[in-house]
């Protein structure tokens, strides 16, 4: 990022109109992919998890629950804090995840990215989502806090 323009006074990276046109759709779009992989990639787990209760009499069953939720930490740490910085729907949206200093996410910030989108929009489901349309980079609250913005690839 040879050619990010650093602002002196906060330190952080210089956003350009060009690089958030569309950004707002494509996040919506990208999550609705990212939902039908995670979905998808559930399955065998689910099938695992299945069949190891069997021989422990159903105790396996517990962890049911918990399966989808493991596979997203996984996916998102292996993508969005992967060398695109992007999980895969947000790759075909042509858009990424940065730190405002321009420097990449590293996995434990995407799935902390991650946690803090659903502990947000599970107290309050519209409130966050209208930050995006007063902050100077469209960003969503769990961005805000944590310091990162979505911008086109």
């Amino acid at each position: 990022m040879a050619d990010d323009i650093i602002d002196n006074d906060t330190g952080a990276r210089i956003v350009t109109p060009e690089e958030l046109d569309g950004v707002r759709t494509a996040r919506v779009l990208s999550f609705f992919l990212d939902y039908i992989i995670i979905g998808l990639l559930s399955i065998p787990l689910f099938i695992v998890i299945g069949l190891l209760g069997i021989p422990t009499l159903g105790l396996a069953w517990g962890l049911l629950p918990f399966a989808p939720a493991v596979v997203a930490l996984l996916y998102l740490a292996t993508t969005m804090g992967g060398p695109r910085q992007a999980t895969i729907g947000m790759a075909f949206m042509g858009i990424r995840v940065r730190k405002l200093d321009g420097s990449n996410v590293d996995p434990l910030l995407a799935c902390l990215h991650g946690i803090l989108f659903w502990a947000i929009h599970t107290v309050a489901v519209i409130l966050p989502l209208l930050v995006t349309f007063f902050s100077s980079r469209k960003r969503l609250l769990h961005d805000v806090l944590l310091g990162t913005y979505v911008g086109r690839a």
